[in-house]
């Protein structure tokens, strides 16, 4: 789930919100005043960005949604998620294939009930229908478990901090400046533009927390798609993706939202998945 996507429409929002703030003077409210404000914009932009999810989601990858299936392919894809959906019980979501050679697939959407599935050609091509189920169940398994809207809950209590952090800092530094240049401070574009950086900068630290419970919930994902196609069956499909192992192309705002393999060192702190390996071992660990 989730989400570079989310978190780059999220942090592009929140800049905005935070401008809108600063120009109509909240900035110089009570500081209790300012938590207020602060959570009411953070939350907003966390659900504005959700309720843009599938839109934004459509136009970055050219996803082509099937309104009538066209060939055999597309009519097993509506089928296995028309099923999968009533197994999981949630409604029916949008189902769409997108023009891509990496094998790979997302969902996303505000509502359990109103969802977007899509799926790459690549993965077509290259996986058997077996493998290809599991990660439609994998898929299913996260609209099931309400994963976007939990973590627009999380980024929403995230982005409250980081507004209001942002501009006790920035507060901050200006009341050091004005002291020290007597009386000169940031003044109100300085201000700004110091705040902006702060939350561009906290955001990214943030980021790192919404990663971790992306990582977290991937498990649990995984454990959906085993009960919904069968747990060798999603075995099966991550050692496909093991197999090929090619490096993602996929909007760089999307990779979060399909399952793609990353190195470790500092940048595994922002993977949205787990490793392929770690994955596999927890399927096969619940197996004994």
């Amino acid at each position: 789930m989730r989400i570079l996507l989310y978190l780059a429409t999220n942090l592009a929002i929140l800049v905005l919100l935070g401008i809108v703030m600063s120009l109509f003077g909240i900035d110089s409210r009570s500081t209790s005043g300012l938590l207020v404000f602060a959570a009411l914009f953070g939350m907003g932009g966390s659900f504005i960005s959700l309720a843009l999810s599938k839109w934004i989601a459509k136009k970055s990858t050219r996803a082509q949604v099937i309104e009538q299936p066209s060939n055999p392919t597309e009519q097993w894809l509506l089928s296995t998620v028309r099923r999968q959906a009533e197994m999981a019980g949630i409604g029916m979501p949008e189902v769409a294939v997108f023009n891509a050679a990496e094998m790979n697939a997302f969902a996303t959407g505000m509502k359990r009930d109103d969802a977007l599935v899509a799926v790459s050609t690549g993965l077509l091509q290259n996986m058997n229908k077996d493998e290809a189920e599991a990660v439609l169940a994998h898929e299913i398994s996260h609209v099931a478990n309400g994963d976007m809207v939990t973590m627009s809950l999380i980024q929403g209590v995230l982005n409250t901090f980081v507004i209001f952090l942002s501009r006790i800092v920035a507060s901050v530094i200006n009341n050091f400046l004005r002291q020290d240049r007597n009386g000169g401070g940031l003044g109100f574009l300085g201000y700004m533009a110091v705040t902006i950086v702060l939350e561009l900068v906290l955001g990214l630290f943030a980021s790192i927390i919404v990663m971790w419970f992306s990582r977290r919930r991937e498990f649990r994902a995984d454990s959906g798609a085993a009960h919904l196609a069968g747990r060798q069956k999603m075995i099966d499909a991550l050692r496909r993706l093991q197999a090929h192992h090619e490096p993602s192309k996929l909007p760089d705002q999307l990779a979060a939202f399909g399952i793609r393999p990353k190195k470790g060192g500092f940048a595994s702190l922002f993977r949205s998945h787990p490793p392929l390996d770690a994955r596999i071992q927890a399927l096969q660990n619940s197996m004994e």
